[in-house]
């Protein structure tokens, strides 16, 4: 139970928000169910269904090309098609918007050529918009696992299929695709949990899901309890893909491939028609998006570049770096503690520590800002005896961002820090204890040395999922301190895309680090599948 107090972190927020589902306010319902619920149920349910069926789509062939397939180009397609994970959701929608808005090029080209652009779809409100959006930006979770599974799948079962006269695509469809079901399926259930949390697209996008809802009605409308409320639902359908996720992984097994079997060939036809279906979507995902970016941050930089942009950085790399450290120390902590503790309670405990990742963004915010208000009433007296009445002791303080931040991505640093642990052998840690080296000896002279790669990988991802973070230093800052993520969402909501081009090009190119530390860790990865 030493794992109990960092547990609270995430356990605290998700109880009180579910508080409110348990003990429901009659006024509160009856407003939601009849002014809000059915359009936002029905919208996150539409681009929840889209977005599914759009990585599934793309993903999967896409893994089985680059994986099992000879074709030009595989070998910079292999790698290439992860980097749209650099570009966060709500960059790629507002580039979007840009380029295809009214008076965006596509359209004003349009209408130079055909006289009219009546023909474009409205880009704003639309579900097929925002779920082709979040597919360009999340389909690497299918694609990265996919393609794991194919690599290391046995070959002969496939080859028994080809003797039996099946051909290609139905040996691919009806073999190799339901042998790799379950990664596929846990790539989905981390698409599903990414869709519902995501706030920053469909806010450009204009396209209410529960995300939305929660900040309009906190901000919008002044209702908090309101906004807990729809926070609760939104917490039991995280939780419900958070235990399907599960299932999923638990029926995951061990597959070894039977040695190198050389790729299938492709055509002259069909290996060109691959390269040129790998490189439409890496162009629609990645490389179209960044030159519009260093286009229009090329444009305004001279005049946007000013000493607010160098505080917004300012804050963005200050909130970041002590997140990923706060993060990284705490992950640490878990770490060691399973390496010592190999019991049921601490495995559940570590478990519940690390369920933040799965809970949006919004929800955390909402979760941490109840508890702190009523704290700040508390420490009311204290601070009118200091001489600050009615200043916030800690509402919209560093303290309270961290508090949220950490708990949504202690996942991130633990599954990094867990993993550096477990490299460090038993017999390392027995040679040391027979030494005379005590518990915490051991862990900084021994473990945190031979750790410190892996746990370098921990502070790195954390402080670029920090940078990128949107809703909860949005709904949990004070007024005015700005980041460059709130940055690039009050411009993109005043339609201002070639100013919030700059801000968003410094994440990207940030963002990219840790794809390139992912390209080399798949690049080193063995032949045989782990679980």
């Amino acid at each position: 139970m030493y794992a109990l107090p960092i547990a609270l972190l995430t356990l605290v927020p998700l109880l009180v928000v579910l508080g409110y589902f348990l003990y429901p306010q009659a006024e509160i319902w009856q407003h939601l169910a009849r002014h809000v619920l059915p359009r936002v149920v029905l919208n996150t349910a539409k681009l929840m269904a889209l977005v599914a069926i759009g990585v599934l789509a793309v993903g999967v062939p896409l893994a089985w090309l680059t994986a099992v397939c000879d074709f030009p180009g595989r070998r910079f397609f292999a790698w290439a098609l992860m980097l749209p994970l650099a570009i966060p959701a709500y960059v790629l929608a507002f580039v979007q918007m840009g380029l295809f808005d009214f008076a965006g090029p596509a359209q004003t080209w349009a209408r130079a050529w055909f006289g009219t652009s009546a023909f474009f779809p409205g880009l704003r409100n639309h579900a097929g918009v925002a779920a082709a959006v979040l597919t360009m930006a999340l389909y690497p979770y299918v694609y990265l696992l996919a393609r794991n599974a194919f690599q290391t799948q046995g070959r002969r079962a496939l080859e028994a299929a080809r003797t039996l006269g099946l051909p290609r695509w139905r040996a691919f469809a009806q073999v190799a695709v339901p042998m790799a079901r379950p990664w596929i399926a846990g790539g989905l259930m981390l698409v599903m949990m990414e869709t519902l949390a995501d706030f920053g697209a469909v806010a450009v996008l204009n396209y209410d899901t529960f995300t939305t809802a929660i900040y309009k009605s906190w901000f919008g409308l002044f209702n908090l309890p309101g906004a807990a409320q729809l926070a609760s639902l939104l917490v039991l359908c995280v939780l419900l893909i958070a235990a399907l996720e599960q299932r999923q992984r638990g029926r995951r097994q061990y597959q070894v491939a039977y040695g190198h079997s050389p790729r299938v060939r492709l055509g002259r036809a069909a290996g060109w028609l691959a390269c040129a279906a790998c490189l439409l979507v890496l162009l629609i995902a990645f490389a179209i998006p960044v030159l519009q970016l260093a286009l229009w941050a090329g444009s305004v930089w001279r005049d946007e570049l000013d000493a607010r942009y160098w505080q917004f950085a300012a804050n963005s790399v200050t909130l970041s770096f002590s997140a990923a450290a706060v993060a990284t120390a705490l992950a640490v902590c878990l770490a060691w503690l399973r390496r010592r503790y190999d019991d049921a309670a601490t495995a559940w405990t570590i478990r519940l520590a690390v369920l933040g990742y799965a809970v949006p963004g919004a929800v955390l915010a909402v979760g941490v800002f109840i508890p702190i208000a009523w704290l700040d009433e508390r420490l009311a007296p204290l601070a009118q005896a200091f001489g600050l009445a009615g200043a916030p002791v800690l509402k919209g303080t560093l303290a309270a961002m961290l508090l949220a931040l950490v708990a949504r991505f202690l996942t991130v640093a633990y599954q990094a820090s867990d993993s550096a642990m477990q490299r460090v052998t038993r017999s390392q840690d027995d040679a040391a204890r027979s030494l005379g080296l005590g518990p915490r000896q051991r862990l900084a002279r021994i473990y945190l040395p031979l750790m410190r790669p892996g746990l370098f990988a921990a502070f790195l991802l954390v402080f670029v999922d920090v940078l990128k973070e949107m809703p909860i230093t949005l709904m949990t800052r004070t007024f005015g301190w700005d980041t460059l993520a709130v940055r690039i969402y009050q411009l993109t909501a005043e339609s201002m895309w070639q100013s919030a081009a700059l801000p968003a090009a410094f994440i990207v190119l940030v963002g990219l680090l840790p794809v390139a530390l992912l390209v080399r860790e798949t690049d080193a990865r063995p032949t045989t599948l782990r679980r």
